[in-house]
């Protein structure tokens, strides 16, 4: 699929009832709900066997021996010259390294991807490391991740200056977020085909690389725990990753320690997923019974749907919501081109986005982080997708069966990647509870959310008051259950007793 950013404004306000103003702002980190849409058009003229996981995904095993279990020659780059000495704009007292650059993964094409990593500021010598993947497909982990939801620093209405994130995730690990494919945010390749094109499998083996390098740059971190952790289309790129890294471990060709994967709100099959949306829409009250009866009689949620399907699919407004979190404000664009919220919600400002936009774009932040001179930053890219399994289920039973930690976790007010979806995934992996589904709470006695457990250690969570993007909406709670996975075990199942 190739999307074009005046396209993608243009549907999104159709998809989302937004005016074309606000859709201006949204397209920047809604390109999932328009590559969703783009599948289930493409899922409806192909033939039944194309439909078949492809040899890549099959075979893991056999699927990677291939690729360089280390490097050849010393990677280009050095960790000293990638240290940032300070973000302009950031507020005083910074007490944790940051560092930023490009490693090349592929020497052939010129493909390099840009990465920004924050060390704990607290004895970051014995906490583990995490890479940490935003989606899209062909969004930026940078723009979104970093600055918007569990990075150190989020970007203030005016551009410029930053602020910080109690609750960011370096506080309990040191956090890599990398801009992936080639093409997306900073990350390059001096092949300009490939900047328009990309799929799964390249993605994936473009990390591997990417890590295999930048242990070298960094080799104190090798051998340290490892976890990849991503949310969104992430669905695809977290256990893709994961699978080429303990493929190679079986065969004993890598010695990169990875420990677990820790997946939100994820796009993990095409049909489930389609099902789920139209059915959160009528859990919480979108859609009428009777709307919902005729979706539920007439469309079957598979590769072929009948004319009546999509009339009944069509025959409802949505109205002007932000399908990422149905109860949230959206982002308004004033007659003077400012911006505000349609509302206010503590902690969260839904015209960030812009302020991201503006703050990467400034020549004095490019060259603070060792950008190439004159590029420009979006935070999604016009990538053409070029595979993807339509079911990620597979593989993460694959995972599983190999011991791997798994933990999904779902903020439960998005629609475009629900709640509903993912049950219906973690349903057909076929696994024996453990620990039933029950509450969790935070420090401070509050729901949450809820957790239960399966065979094998595999891990569902959802997070109480969330959207797609978890920690955006609610980062206290996201860093809770973020300290659980990467101890193990699930977070308190009974409120913190306070003494009188």
């Amino acid at each position: 699929m190739r999307t074009h950013t005046t396209y993608v404004a243009v549907v999104l306000a159709i998809l989302l009832g937004a005016s074309l103003a606000n859709a201006a702002i949204l397209q920047q980190r809604d390109v999932l709900k328009t590559f969703i849409e783009a599948r289930a058009k493409a899922n409806g003229h192909v033939e039944p066997d194309t439909f078949a996981e492809p040899d890549t995904w099959a075979d893991p095993d056999s699927s990677f021996k291939h690729l360089p279990t280390k490097c050849s020659t010393p990677p280009s780059g050095t960790k000293e010259a990638d240290k940032i000495a300070a973000l302009p704009g950031q507020p005083p007292r910074v007490n944790f390294d940051q560092y930023s650059g490009y490693v090349t993964v592929s020497e052939e094409h010129g493909r390099a991807l840009f990465y920004y990593f924050v060390e704990s500021p607290y004895e970051a010598a014995s906490k583990p490391l995490v890479l940490w993947l935003n989606g899209g497909p062909g969004c930026s982990s940078l723009g979104a991740g970093a600055f918007q939801e569990l990075g150190p620093f989020r970007v203030n209405s005016d551009g410029k200056t930053l602020s910080r994130n109690r609750h960011a995730w370096n506080n309990v690990a040191n956090v890599i977020f990398l801009e992936s494919p080639a093409g997306v945010g900073f990350s390059y390749s001096n092949t300009s085909s490939e900047n328009g094109e990309s799929g799964d499998r390249r993605t994936a083996v473009d990390a591997y690389i990417f890590l295999l390098n930048w242990l070298e740059r960094f080799p104190e971190y090798k051998g340290r725990d490892l976890f990849i952790a991503g949310e969104s289309y992430s669905g695809h790129y977290v256990p893709q990753l994961a699978t080429v890294i303990i493929a190679l471990q079986k065969l004993g060709a890598t010695s990169m320690n990875l420990k677990g994967i820790f997946v939100g709100n994820p796009y993990l099959d095409d049909y489930k997923n389609e099902r789920g949306v139209y059915e959160f829409l009528w859990n919480h009250g979108v859609v009428s019974d009777e709307v919902w009866g005729k979706i539920s009689a007439l469309c079957s949620f598979g590769r072929v749907e009948g004319k009546a399907c999509g009339e009944a699919k069509d025959s409802f407004k949505i109205g002007d919501i932000d399908l990422y979190n149905i109860y949230a404000p959206i982002c308004l664009v004033s007659r003077n081109g400012s911006l505000h919220s349609s509302s206010y919600l503590a902690g969260y400002d839904p015209c960030i986005g812009a302020y991201v936009g503006n703050y990467f774009n400034r020549p004095e932040v490019q060259k603070a982080i060792h950008v190439r001179t004159k590029t420009e930053w979006s935070e999604c890219a016009d990538i053409g997708w070029t595979d993807a399994p339509v079911s990620m289920v597979p593989t993460l039973d694959w995972l599983i069966g190999n011991r791997l930690r798994v933990w999904l976790y779902s903020g439960d007010m998005d629609d475009v990647c629900p709640i509903t979806a993912t049950r219906y995934s973690v349903k057909d992996l076929h696994l024996a509870v453990t620990k039933p589904w029950r509450p969790w709470y935070t420090p401070q006695s509050e729901v949450g959310g809820y957790a239960q457990q399966y065979e094998g250690g595999f891990t569902f969570a959802s997070v109480r008051g969330a959207g797609h993007l978890v920690p955006s909406f609610q980062p206290k709670r996201s860093l809770v259950l973020f300290y659980s996975f990467l101890k193990g075990v699930l977070p308190p199942a009974f409120p913190r007793v306070i003494s009188e």
